[in-house]
């Protein structure tokens, strides 16, 4: 098919790159302008753009696409459909109705559930047992177009953001190419979102890192995978902050935020209701070090607390 896409991170990135090698032609590719990023804050392209211009392809990066003036490259290409996956920029009606066969949205949860711009992270965060891929007839409201398939994925105990992350693009990645090669069909089945179980999953802010000792271990160690890489928990100690990259459930019971033992490779540090098995964490100014290596620079002791 001729192809408009529209997408922006690395997420986006792998469905290019399976939309590029399964032969269709993709004519256009819309992605956010290039950001500052880095320590030298240096304009930086989207993960989608390289992969476009490693294939020669033409990529258009407007702020919006509200007017007629920011529309204009997209008229006249004739494209069959367009697909989008993870944009980050509202789609007006006269953009969704520009492609013959609409547009698709690859959207990382099983919809209704976590609706909006974080379903990753609210999915581990809230302890979904699964989560998935949509792929979605898009409309002008906000992921709420009819679902023309579903494709489910097991959360398990040891899934932070970054490898559920990279589970879900591979199979969106593939979801998309499959339906792009039954889409009459899929359009002509297509289902209404039910209007039961709707959430909305919001953008992801750094205050909500900030670890409450007092949660439970169960709610702190899906906070800590879901917020790992962004914005990545974090806690004080010692009148600094220390983020919390990777936790497990433990034993244990004793004031919220107390380090209860001190073994070879974890902290036992206790929460509410239980207590986290901490692996691997990183002081400011440092580096992510696993707990071993860092005994080994920094001095820990028993019944310490964080978060004071």
């Amino acid at each position: 098919m001729k192809i408009i896409f529209a997408g922006t991170p690395d997420f986006a990135a792998s469905a290019l790159q399976a939309l590029i090698d399964a032969g269709h032609e993709i004519a256009l590719v819309l992605t956010q302008p290039d950001r500052p990023s880095g320590r030298g804050m240096k304009l930086t392209a989207s993960a989608v753009k390289e992969v476009a211009l490693a294939h020669q392809i033409p990529v258009y990066q407007p702020e919006k696409l509200r007017t007629e003036e920011q529309q204009a490259p997209l008229q006249g290409i004739g494209a069959d459909v367009m697909v989008v996956a993870a944009y980050g920029i509202i789609l007006p009606q006269a953009v969704l109705d520009l492609p013959r066969l609409g547009c698709l949205n690859i959207h990382a949860s099983l919809l209704p559930r976590w609706r909006g711009a974080a379903p990753i992270q609210r999915a581990i965060l809230a302890g979904d047992a699964e989560t998935g891929i949509t792929i979605m007839q898009m409309d002008a409201g906000l992921d709420t177009g009819d679902m023309l398939s579903i494709h489910r994925t097991p959360i398990l105990s040891t899934d932070n953001a970054t490898t559920l992350h990279d589970k879900l693009a591979e199979q969106g990645a593939q979801a998309i190419v499959a339906a792009l090669n039954e889409l009459p069909a899929l359009q002509n089945a297509r289902q209404v979102q039910p209007t039961e179980g709707v959430t909305y999953a919001d953008k992801l802010k750094k205050e909500e890192a900030l670890i409450d000792w007092n949660a439970s271990a169960t709610e702190l160690d899906r906070m800590i995978r879901a917020f790992n890489p962004f914005p990545s928990a974090q806690t004080s100690w010692q009148g600094q902050a220390l983020k919390i990259w990777q936790a497990s459930l433990g034993e244990g019971a004793g004031q919220p935020g107390e380090i209860l033992a001190i073994e070879k490779d974890a902290l036992i540090v206790a929460c509410g209701q239980d207590a986290l098995r901490i692996g691997e964490l990183q002081k400011a100014g440092g580096k992510r070090l696993g707990t071993q290596a860092f005994l080994s620079g920094n001095t820990l002791a028993v019944g310490e607390i964080f978060g004071q």
